[in-house]
């Protein structure tokens, strides 16, 4: 993909479907009595892979006019061939703990991508359960589980991963007594929130979440609000060009993962929110950004966690800021889909900038000029996705390597780039 320089941003869009709640509302209309409806499902590949995986497990899974519908079984069904997870991590991680509670085995694979990535997270915890579940080398995919009887344990994690809790209070519900997930940092909370929209009862004491095992699902009728993952690249794009003027509808607030709009806001952004709205507990609204001469910011701690898909593009805008963004205590990005921290330090040097990386982040200088460049996505879709944003202050061309890489969360992103560019 070639991406040429900007003026401006301007219009209004309406984006897909949140990917991180199509997920949990999929699987769990999977185990839900009668047929879930889901308006506005997300467009990723990485969504269709859990759709794909709940077919496997015997739920006929329906896709008409914009709407997916989900008949729920009270017992999955043990699927004939391994689950194909895709790309998706989020798939692999949280269906596990659905299927550590059911009575078949079953094996988990993904792609390359997914192959790499770390799978001890959600066995540790699966096995104090009860569950039998085993990996290749290094504790990497495809995974084998032995699904069966699971007891209820308090449960501390070691990192903070959304991921991981959604894994074990989703095996809590299939367990004895009652599981509790204590986080060091609090991650957001779409789990929680879905579980409640299916009629879950489950307490939180600060960064304590108790579910009890034995609880029925309830289908549910929903719209999922627009990903603000997703939208995190035009609005930043936005902040970079002095006569933008971006409104995003039905945009998904949740205060788990909005911290990016307050961000914006202390680098000196114009951001506003209106029309706010509560649907099945989570916050939507409409959202406006227009330009502020942007300055720098650290994040760090409990921000980060709240940021981690969002730091790639905040690291890619960071150049043009007036005093640089430094990030740190992000080690989680090395081991997304790709190394983000490598990659968004190659990128950024390709196109002029300096930069330092860190273990854990990076540290990027303001007052930059950039230039056009070959960029490396590493087929991931958040680098690609992030530099295209960088692309549009650089001087010149530059080439997106692996753009189709978007289509993993959002097939429609440089379709919708190129309908807000101002040339």
């Amino acid at each position: 993909m070639i991406i040429r320089s900007a003026k401006n941003i301007l219009g209004s869009l309406r984006l897909p479907g949140d990917k991180s709640i199509s997920h949990r509302y999929a699987m769990l209309a999977a185990i839900a009595s009668g047929t879930t409806k889901l308006g506005n499902f997300s467009s990723g590949a990485d969504c269709a892979s859990t759709l794909g995986c709940v077919q496997q497990l015997g739920c006929a899974v329906r896709k008409t006019d914009g709407m997916v519908e989900i008949d729920g079984r009270e017992r999955l069904q043990q699927p004939n061939a391994s689950l194909d997870c895709g790309n998706s991590g989020s798939t692999m991680r949280m269906l596990s703990g659905i299927l550590a509670g059911q009575d078949f085995s079953c094996d988990l694979h993904g792609d390359e991508s997914l192959s790499r990535r770390p799978m001890a997270r959600i066995m540790t915890p699966l096995r104090l359960m009860g569950a039998e579940i085993n990996a290749s080398t290094n504790d990497l995919p495809p995974l084998h589980i032995h699904g069966g009887k699971l007891r209820g344990i308090e449960y501390k994690t070691p990192i903070a991963s959304a991921q991981v809790k959604s894994a074990v209070l989703f095996a809590g519900l299939f367990a004895d007594g009652e599981t509790t997930v204590e986080e060091p940092h609090r991650t957001r909370d779409h789990t929680e929130q879905a579980l409640r929209a299916f009629g879950v009862e489950l307490s939180r004491s600060r960064n304590r979440i108790t579910i009890a095992g034995g609880q029925r699902l309830s289908a549910i009728n929903a719209a999922i609000p627009g990903d603000i993952s997703s939208a995190a690249f035009f609005l930043c794009a936005a902040a970079l060009f002095p006569d933008s003027n971006l409104v995003i509808d039905n945009l998904l607030l949740n205060p788990t993962r909005a911290s990016l709009l307050d961000v914006l806001k202390i680098m000196g952004a114009g951001v506003s929110v209106i029309n706010l709205e509560e649907h099945h507990g989570e916050l939507v609204g409409t959202v406006k950004v227009e330009h502020g001469k942007l300055k720098g910011t650290t994040i760090e701690g409990a921000q980060s966690v709240a940021l981690i898909d969002e730091l790639p593009v905040l690291a890619a805008i960071a150049p043009y800021t007036r005093d640089g963004i430094e990030i740190r205590d992000a080690k989680e990005l090395r081991v997304k889909e790709s190394d983000r921290i490598a990659l968004v330090a190659h990128n950024l040097r390709a196109m002029g900038a300096q930069c330092e990386e860190h273990e854990d982040g990076l540290r990027v200088p303001g007052s930059q000029k950039l230039h056009g460049a070959e960029i490396d996505s590493g087929h991931d879709h958040r680098i690609a996705m992030a530099f295209a944003v960088a692309a549009l202050r650089a001087e010149g061309e530059t080439v997106i390597h692996g753009a189709e890489s978007a289509k993993i969360s959002f097939p429609e992103f440089f379709q919708m780039l190129e309908s807000v560019v101002e040339r």
